[in-house]
């Protein structure tokens, strides 16, 4: 699953007849993945030279992920254009992402991760150099920059299959890995808004994009200097053939899939709608200044939420998981009932621990019980359909709160988020699933 905020954070796939050796997949009491990678204890060295490059690469990009809205409505509104024109540089970005990451997991197969991801940095360095260019000399066309935000959105689709897979790789203990992603990820996507602010009125737009790009560059090398085995890339297969084979490797997991279609709903109906609607529940009630005390609490509960995350292990992973997702519904009940603030700030630090806690949870279970020949195309595909909704959710938040009354969507979204809770604790699938030791 994706970070509710990402733009993924971010929020995190039975084998071809013509791939038989990729191994079968789990038995649905909680059978391990022959091929994932065991997980160290408390004493193993997840500090190693590989995951400290792989640790920087991913904090550096995500801080300049965090500036680049602040950076598109800087840039486009101080030269005329209005809202319109950032959501719509936004949304190409958000359009390409969504509609190639499957395509991504694919080429990640075919090529390997690390050769894509190093690929995508380049992309995505030269785009964000042209973008920090063309606004630090003028007013670019509104063309170029929905381009410029396409092609970033490309380059994001072809590097984020590989995040799920290399981890495994570089961590001898996963969930802790992702649990100090998750930390860092939580610090730097407060910081980077903040500092893109800031850069905004010193030297403008140019300057915020400058400074993005010198992120990609960073990550790009960080990813040259880890040292792997060499794979050889996959062959033999069409892209067709691979994407139907990631599609039957998908199917072969019930766990997989049931927690991806539930997770749908919840998308559309709690996360996708509680982005948009608490930023003018609160903004209207209070203030802005308000609404920004109020992510810094969500984001400080997103850090306690790994902070735990990093130290309970239970045995069932998404059960435990599921029960952390109750939580959220203090930060949608906060939302819908005027609260005074210290509840409304304890509402929003509550919601940042659970979901924290959950996406600990499951990327770690994905990613140690999927076999990693197969983890690049069924991360794409979790991240796909969970981005999709989100994206759905976000946009019928609105006319749907206009139409029905903005405390109606929220109570709903809280009763929906029980029922979610509830429909995966009963499903024995997810119940009953162990985590790989």
């Amino acid at each position: 699953m994706t970070h509710k905020h990402v733009a993924a954070a971010q929020a995190s796939p039975e084998p071809p007849p013509t791939a038989p050796s990729v191994p079968s997949a789990p038995a649905e009491g909680g059978a391990t993945a022959p091929s994932a990678p065991a997980e160290g204890g408390a004493g193993a060295k997840l500090w190693n030279r590989n995951f400290r490059l792989f640790f920087l690469a991913r904090t550096v990009a995500r801080f300049g992920d965090g500036m680049v809205p602040v950076a598109l409505a800087a840039g486009l509104l101080d030269t005329g254009h209005g809202a319109s024109a950032v959501s719509f540089a936004l949304g190409s970005w958000m359009v390409c992402f969504a509609g190639f990451v499957i395509v991504g997991g694919v080429l990640a197969d075919r090529f390997t991760p690390r050769r894509m991801m190093v690929l995508a940095d380049a992309v995505r360095l030269v785009s964000t150099v042209v973008l920090a260019g063309a606004f630090a000399t003028g007013a670019p066309p509104l063309w170029l920059v929905y381009a410029l935000s396409a092609l970033n959105g490309l380059g994001a689709a072809v590097f984020q299959p590989g995040v799920a897979s290399m981890l495994p790789q570089m961590a001898p203990d996963v969930q802790r890995g992702n649990a100090v992603l998750r930390v860092a990820e939580s610090v730097t996507m407060m910081a980077g808004p903040a500092i893109a602010g800031a850069l905004a009125g010193f030297g403008g737009p140019g300057m915020i994009f400058g400074v993005n790009a010198a992120t990609f560059g960073v990550s790009g090398i960080c990813f040259l200097l880890i040292r792997m085995e060499s794979v050889a890339p996959v062959k033999g297969e069409s892209m067709l053939s691979e994407l139907v084979g990631g599609w039957r490797e998908f199917r072969a997991r019930s766990w997989l899939w049931g927690v991806i279609a539930v997770w749908s709903v919840y998308g559309i109906t709690v996360l996708g709608p509680i982005t948009p609607l608490e930023a003018v529940v609160v903004t209207d009630r209070h203030s802005s200044a308000m609404y920004g005390l109020m992510m810094t609490f969500n984001g400080a509960g997103e850090v306690v939420g790994a902070l735990i995350a990093m130290r309970l292990r239970p045995n069932r992973p998404l059960f435990a998981g599921t029960f952390a997702l109750f939580g959220v519904i203090a930060n949608v009940l906060v939302l819908a009932y005027d609260v005074p603030v210290p509840v409304l700030a304890g509402g929003f630090l509550v919601g940042g621990v659970s979901l924290a806690f959950w996406l600990v949870m499951w990327s770690t279970t994905v990613q140690t019980q999927i076999p990693n020949e197969a983890l690049n195309r069924l991360h794409a595909y979790d991240v796909a359909g969970s981005l999709i909704m989100l994206a759905v959710g976000r946009a019928l938040a609105g006319p749907v709160a206009e139409s029905i009354g903005v405390r109606e969507v929220l109570v709903a979204g809280a009763v929906i988020n029980v029922g979610v809770c509830g429909v995966l604790l009963a499903a024995r699938p997810v119940r009953r699933l162990r985590r790989v030791k």
